[in-house]
């Protein structure tokens, strides 16, 4: 299996909400599809504490699709970045999705054959406490702007206390990016599927909590 996702303890800044912990190396995504340099590049980084398990999308972009507003509306359908995660056995697993307008979709599935024709998604699962934060930046006659996005996702709400020190988790990283120029899908560990699929369990990376 390749490298684990390296998720450093902290205890939350208040006054510097956006700084990724020394040693939190930022994870870069790439083509789900085919596992190439995507359009746009785009990082992650996670980090936790008593409470919650922060993660952090950073990406470029040129052009903003996002239109839904309702807790789990199909965000998939526009621009989004989602997270997939494992606490305990791969066959279940926590989705949450959020959009640029800060909209969250979350879920359970159960996926015993680890892939989708298989799953169940249980919709009446909500990340309760969950919360987001958002900001973009564009540099001046820059034709490209960098977006920021921020989810807290509580390890209550799935169920779980927070990780001890060489807990390890499973779990992927994505992003969509819709765009007039061709739309793209983006993976921390790509799937390798096409037409572009998530939801494969195999392709899992390893999340390793340290101090």
């Amino acid at each position: 299996m390749s490298e684990p996702l390296i998720i450093l303890r902290r205890q939350l800044d208040l006054e510097n909400l956006w700084q990724i912990p020394e040693g939190c190396q930022p994870e870069g995504l790439v083509r789900s599809t085919d596992g190439a340099p995507p359009s746009l590049s785009s990082t992650v980084s996670a980090f936790y504490d008593a409470t919650f398990l922060y993660v952090i999308f950073r990406f470029d972009d040129d052009e903003v699709r996002a239109t839904y507003r309702d807790h789990d509306d199909p965000l998939y359908e526009e621009d989004v970045v989602e997270v997939f995660l494992s606490p305990a056995e791969p066959a279940v697993y926590f989705e949450i999705e959020v959009n640029p307008l800060g909209t969250v979709f979350d879920a359970r599935i159960d996926s015993p054959e680890g892939t989708r024709a298989s799953m169940q998604a249980d919709l009446a699962w909500h990340a309760t406490g969950l919360w987001t934060a958002s900001r973009q930046v564009r540099a001046e006659a820059s034709a490209t702007f960098l977006t920021e996005t921020l989810i807290a996702i509580p390890f209550l709400s799935m169920g779980v206390p927070a990780p001890e020190a060489g807990s390890s988790w499973r779990g992927n990283f994505f992003r969509i990016d819709r765009s007039s120029r061709g739309d793209e899908f983006q993976a921390w560990r790509p799937t390798m599927k096409n037409p572009a699929d998530f939801h494969v369990v195999s392709a899992f990376g390893r999340l390793l909590f340290q101090n």
